[in-house]
């Protein structure tokens, strides 16, 4: 089954190479391979090592210094704060949430969804829906929406709530390994029972963060659903000028 959410290859080479920065392989202060050795290491073509390299320089993973190549800066402070929504939707705790599980069940895919996952239209998926809440008031809905195939064998149809991550939960249960997030952010009129569950008066919109969760292979293992009320809402994003 062919998935449309694959990351491009010099999206996936980039994530290789971040992650041996994390692991310690490229220690920050040190020279990453030249481009002709990561084109033989990996076998990609030249311009393919050319755009990964210059994604992890946008990003702040690394920087070109004159006359000694391209150096690894480490782990950029905003990269925790650009993942932060779909990191929380793969590790929310929902025994240690403030909220409720709302609903638990098999139901038809959305439509988003089913492109998020590869799925046909009138294909079945379990969601389980979270409700979280600060100071008695809803901050977000959270749905997310798992394929037939990756529920046996798990907690996830159980409508208690579930102990520690789904993330870490699946990788146990199902010896997966989740790999990257794709996060797409939109606004929208909410459904009338999102709108309800939020206790949001008609016409007010809300911002939707569709977090699609990756195998390795570019394969999606799960879509979460985030709804903030658009009205309590303000982004911020911080980035480097090359």
């Amino acid at each position: 089954m062919a998935y449309e959410v694959e990351a491009p290859k010099y999206v996936r080479l980039a994530q290789t190479i971040q992650r041996r920065i994390e692991d310690g392989t490229y220690p920050p202060g040190t020279r990453v391979p030249s481009e002709n050795q990561l084109v033989q290491a990996f076998g990609m073509s030249r311009p393919t090592v050319v755009r990964a390299l210059e994604l992890l320089k946008r990003d702040g993973w690394l920087e070109s210094r004159q006359g000694y190549g391209t150096i690894v800066r480490g782990r950029p402070a905003v990269v925790e704060q650009k993942d932060r929504r779909g990191r929380e939707a793969l590790e929310r705790d929902e025994s240690q949430t403030p909220g409720r599980l709302v609903e638990v069940g098999e139901i038809p895919v959305p439509a988003r969804v089913a492109s998020a996952l590869g799925l046909p239209k009138r294909a079945k998926v379990l969601v389980r829906r979270f409700l979280v809440e600060e100071d008695a008031e809803t901050v977000e809905l959270v749905s997310t929406y798992f394929p037939a195939g990756l529920v046996d064998g798990t907690e996830l149809a159980s409508e208690d709530v579930l102990v520690g991550g789904v993330r870490g939960h699946l990788e146990a249960r199902k010896k997966i390994r989740f790999d990257h997030v794709t996060e797409r952010v939109s606004a929208r009129l909410p459904e009338a029972n999102e709108a309800a569950l939020l206790g949001l008066p008609e016409g007010v919109p809300v911002l939707s963060v569709l977090v699609i969760a990756c195998d390795a292979a570019g394969q999606a293992l799960q879509v979460s659903d985030v709804l903030l009320p658009a009205d309590r809402q303000e982004l911020e994003d911080t980035y480097r000028l090359n």
